[in-house]
């Protein structure tokens, strides 16, 4: 539960713009900060707060959070949502609260993952891409990763149906963009002979890791390059004693059956909203406090996506 709070404190909230990555593309972006840890003011009819790098750290004092937000005018924040993260599943606060599902994998070792956890059919994957000559090593931030970056990158301007956003970035903006969060970040790359057919951001959470960024070539998707990635993956988090490997949410795409049969299992974190304004309220009310697509119902959902593809793979050809 939210401690007890005196809240009659002077507010030490500081409002500032900070570029950030907005899909892909760099964006000045309103941050507020408070006691040392940086939150974001979302664009939009309604506006949502929540800490910058919220898969990296717990916000430390909730309640101090909120009396901030409602207090300082210079933010005019709406809603202010934050989750719990790995392995805390169990709520520990008395607001609102939905659940985020978490794609994530359990680590004790490496050996046990491949024995009881990875399907028969994803070792066999992993087989056959060694067997193809894809060696998968620990990597080094230098030009020559970078440029291999760049040609993956540049390979398509659709994957998954989507618009890519890396896609048409030349070497300097890539090597700026990705190298932001090296500092906490082991890099994976696959390799055939000297080209990087894919790569792995792995990043360290403290707690667990994250799959921040796991991408291959297309033209070489024959030969199981991303299923031999995460293995590597797993071998790193055993290796500095991660006891789990995020892998973005468990949702209804293509990636699900991917994620499932190398180990991953649904996460329910909980994610809490706590409305800053009456109009934050009425969002909160009518169900809109993710936003309108996630108001959206599958069934709706599902053919748009479609349409999407169809577009993006037309619009390309």
């Amino acid at each position: 539960m939210s401690q007890t709070l005196d809240l009659s404190s002077k507010s030490d909230a500081k409002v500032f713009a900070k570029e950030m990555l907005v899909k892909g593309q760099p964006a000045q972006i309103r941050c507020v900060e408070i006691q040392g840890q940086t939150y974001s003011i979302a664009k939009g009819p309604v506006k949502v707060v929540r800490l910058e790098d919220e898969w990296y750290e717990d916000v430390q004092n909730p309640d101090r959070v909120i009396h901030e937000l409602k207090s300082c005018s210079k933010i005019g924040a709406d809603l202010f949502t934050f989750m719990q993260r790995l392995p805390d599943t169990e709520p520990k606060h008395h607001y609102y609260l939905e659940c985020d599902s978490i794609a994530a994998l359990r680590i004790t070792s490496y050996e046990e993952w491949w024995n009881k956890r990875v399907k028969g059919t994803t070792r066999n994957m992993i087989r056959k891409s060694q067997k193809a000559g894809i060696q998968v090593k620990e990597a080094f931030y230098d030009d020559d990763f970078v440029r291999g970056m760049v040609d993956i990158f540049n390979e398509s301007p659709v994957r998954q149906g989507r618009r890519f956003w890396h896609y048409g970035k030349d070497l300097e903006t890539v090597k700026k963009q990705f190298s932001r969060f090296l500092f906490r970040e082991h890099l994976i790359g696959a390799y055939l002979g000297n080209e990087l057919i894919g790569f792995v951001m792995l990043a360290n959470a403290g707690r667990f890791a994250v799959l921040g960024q796991i991408i291959s070539k297309i033209k070489h998707r024959d030969k199981a390059t991303n299923n031999a990635l995460i293995a590597k993956a797993v071998e790193v988090c055993a290796r500095i004693e991660l006891q789990y490997l995020a892998y973005g949410y468990w949702d209804d795409s293509s990636l699900v059956d991917f994620k499932r049969h190398s180990g991953f299992e649904e996460f329910k974190l909980p994610r809490y909203f706590v409305a800053l304004s009456r109009k934050g309220k009425v969002a909160l009310d009518l169900g809109l406090h993710r936003g309108f697509k996630a108001a959206l119902p599958n069934q709706i959902k599902a053919p748009l996506k479609g349409f999407r593809r169809l577009w993006n793979e037309w619009r390309t050809n």
